[in-house]
């Protein structure tokens, strides 16, 4: 099987993010973007996905945490589009309910080729710390768009913000981690009726 990685360097007048990602990885992260419960949430994608990241990224933090959570999110669906190939022989479909005490949600993708995003939250809080919970949905939504993928994502219910946005995030991880692997009863066949994702 060929290496899925791929190297994304995006470089405006808002931030300079360098990423690298490993698909196929033991779920090993190193961040350096200045958000530390951004990067706690990024953790759950690399663990729970078994998805190796680094991400190093130097935004403008002096106006608030939106341009760099966003464009993180364009990088890391650039760098996955990339680093999955032709996606012969990949499951495609992922799905993962994933619970952390009274928070429940539910994440669906679709490594489909067409982007779209469903997200059904309410938020019990607008901030975790100095988090804006509003950027949880500008993340996947310029992750999906640059990835190219179908996601819906919900919260289901919980009452705390933090458990809220981490149930998201793991479900995530593992729902990537589903549609990414491969299907030894597939191999080099492309998962779509119509030979094309």
């Amino acid at each position: 099987m060929a290496s899925r990685t791929a190297q994304v360097t995006r470089n405006t007048l808002e931030t300079k993010i360098k990423l690298s990602i490993n698909l196929d990885g033991k779920g090993t992260a190193n961040f350096n973007t200045g958000v530390p419960f951004f990067e706690h949430m990024l953790d759950q994608i690399s663990r729970h996905g078994l998805i190796d990241l680094d991400i190093q990224a130097d935004g403008d933090l002096h106006i608030d945490d939106h341009h760099t959570v966003e464009d993180i999110g364009i990088a890391l669906g650039q760098a996955l589009f990339n680093a999955v190939g032709d996606k012969k022989g990949i499951v495609r479909y992922g799905h993962a309910y994933v619970p952390l005490d009274e928070a429940l949600s539910r994440v669906v993708i679709d490594l489909s080729g067409r982007p779209g995003l469903v997200f059904n939250a309410q938020f019990s809080r607008e901030k975790i710390g100095q988090f804006d919970t509003q950027l949880v949905e500008e993340f996947f939504l310029a992750f999906a768009n640059n990835a190219r993928v179908t996601l819906h994502i919900e919260n289901l219910y919980g009452k705390n913000a933090h458990h809220q946005v981490e149930t998201i995030f793991k479900a995530f991880g593992r729902a990537l981690r589903m549609a990414l692997s491969q299907d030894h009863r597939m191999q080099d066949q492309l998962p779509s009726t119509k030979g094309a994702l």
